[in-house]
């Protein structure tokens, strides 16, 4: 069975403490100086002996990330161990013990300032970060900021003579070209593989998809370069010795490395980590569409030879597009005389532009071309489909006002309520309020949306009533839960 996942997080075991966990600091330094070079990589068939030189220049700056995440030690074990004790014996009644968890990945240092690119899933969650170098330094780090929907996270380390790579253009890698990843896997320490470019612009795997409506933003370089355990976070370097992506998963039919791996283009990283040191958050544009993928038969009636561009379904009341008279049934065939081929690539170069700044869009419209300028606005979560514009109701659940466009999508004949529309499959709730639920009331009161079944709980004793498609039942549910790591 083929399986998709994130690598890095080696657990490197855990252990029981007494002692307090100590935060990481956030916070918003002064911008990064990166090195950049875009030429591209050279050809020709002259056989190279060595790469020695190239990746001597990359590899004092891949670095190894150690993260540490403390917990109260739960469950039926902590429970009889506090059952145990004499009430009448000192440290009666104290805290469980906590529960150390150790993990492992890889980083990137970018500047000499000290900031360091990884994955935002080899330190989520951390309380503590140690980097160490491959002179063996090691040196605390802070986090500066993190974008769970790229997988891309920012860290800073205070030292002196930091080692830093130089970013290439990874808009000019083309499939052959060869590549190295560069990293700590099973922390045997730092390890060199080679391959070649497979692909580029690998989209819709869900290797990023948080819950069932936040798909993130794909578009990974696919590489043969080994990538195993340990290595997330960590280089993927070219021939020149240049950054051209952060080595981030694997789809694979066991736990290792069969081959396919993927990376995030440093393009695309280095966007995300100038927005998170500057702003302290990642600023995207917004168009204000719904959109859909055009087929034969869709382009055919759109008077279109194939089915190269984005179909706009729908336009936001007084969006950016409506302003700009973007209709529905307009065809993007371009942005800024790029191309865009599918609704993933145009959702991926709109989040990449800064908001107000004007765009020209090559359309379709009833089968003649024509252009249009749009001035984008800001993104936030709820205007990236204003339809399923939701809040967390319980830990790990999304709800949402019940809708036409919602109704459609989960076959329901409600008018009125909330529907789940998103669940983490780490909630405790997950089994008993699965997508498409609908929760008509909370604590007896009607819910009219998702503002409204929030503020109903901690009103009585949180008793919904539910129904899953004709079947309509009563739950009782515990509050703040935690959903497990």
């Amino acid at each position: 069975m083929k399986q998709r996942c994130l690598v890095a997080g080696a657990v490197l075991g855990a252990a029981v403490g007494a002692g307090i966990g100590v935060g990481v600091t956030r916070a918003r330094p002064v911008p990064p100086t990166l090195v950049v070079d875009r030429t591209p990589a050279s050809t020709g068939a002259v056989a190279v002996a060595s790469y020695a030189d190239a990746l001597a220049a990359s590899r004092p700056a891949v670095v190894s990330v150690y993260s540490t995440k403390y917990a109260r030690q739960r469950g039926p074990a902590a429970a009889a161990q506090n059952d145990r004790r004499n009430p009448l014996r000192p440290g009666a009644g104290a805290a469980a013990p906590l529960q150390t968890e150790r993990g492992l990945g890889s980083g990137v240092i970018v500047s000499p300032e000290g900031y360091i690119l990884t994955n935002n899933h080899v330190i989520e969650g951390a309380d503590e970060l140690l980097v160490k170098l491959p002179d063996d330094r090691e040196l605390s780090a802070r986090i500066v900021g993190t974008d769970p929907k790229t997988d891309v996270a920012v860290i800073k380390v205070e030292g002196s003579a930091l080692p830093h790579v130089v970013l290439g253009d990874s808009d000019k890698l083309r499939v052959g070209d060869v590549v190295f990843a560069l990293g700590n896997p099973l922390d045997v320490g730092q390890t060199a593989t080679m391959g070649i470019v497979s692909a580029t612009g690998r989209r819709g795997l869900d290797l990023l998809a948080r819950g069932d409506t936040d798909p993130g933003y794909e578009d990974f370089i696919q590489t043969d370069a080994a990538i195993n355990v340990g290595n997330s976070g960590g280089a993927l370097i070219d021939a020149h010795g240049r950054l051209v992506g952060i080595n981030t998963a694997i789809m694979t039919t066991s736990r290792g490395n069969i081959g396919i791996g993927f990376s995030i283009p440093v393009n695309l990283a280095a966007f995300v980590m100038k927005s998170l040191v500057e702003t302290g958050t990642v600023v995207r544009g917004y168009l204000g569409v719904s959109t859909q993928d055009l087929d034969s038969g869709l382009a055919a009636g759109f008077g279109l030879k194939d089915t190269r561009g984005v179909l706009v379904s729908e336009i936001t009341a007084q969006s950016p597009a409506a302003r700009a008279g973007l209709l529905a049934g307009d065809v993007v065939l371009a942005v800024n005389d790029k191309p865009v081929a599918n609704r993933d690539e145009l959702r991926l170069l709109v989040s990449q532009l800064t908001p107000g700044t004007k765009v020209a869009l090559r359309i379709s419209r009833e089968g003649k071309a024509s252009v249009v300028e749009v001035t984008l606005g800001q993104l936030s979560d709820a205007r990236e489909d204003p339809a399923r514009a939701s809040l967390e109701f319980l830990a790990g659940v999304q709800v949402a006002r019940i809708n036409e466009q919602l109704k459609r999508e989960f076959a329901l004949t409600e008018d009125s309520g909330v529907v789940v529309v998103s669940v983490d499959r780490r909630s405790p709730h997950a089994a008993r309020l699965p997508v498409g639920t609908v929760i008509e009331t909370v604590n007896k009161a009607e819910v009219a949306d998702a503002q409204d079944a929030v503020e109903a709980l901690r009103k009585g004793r949180n008793t919904l009533v539910v129904r899953y498609g004709t079947s309509r039942q009563f739950l009782s549910v515990e509050l703040a839960p935690s959903a497990p790591e």
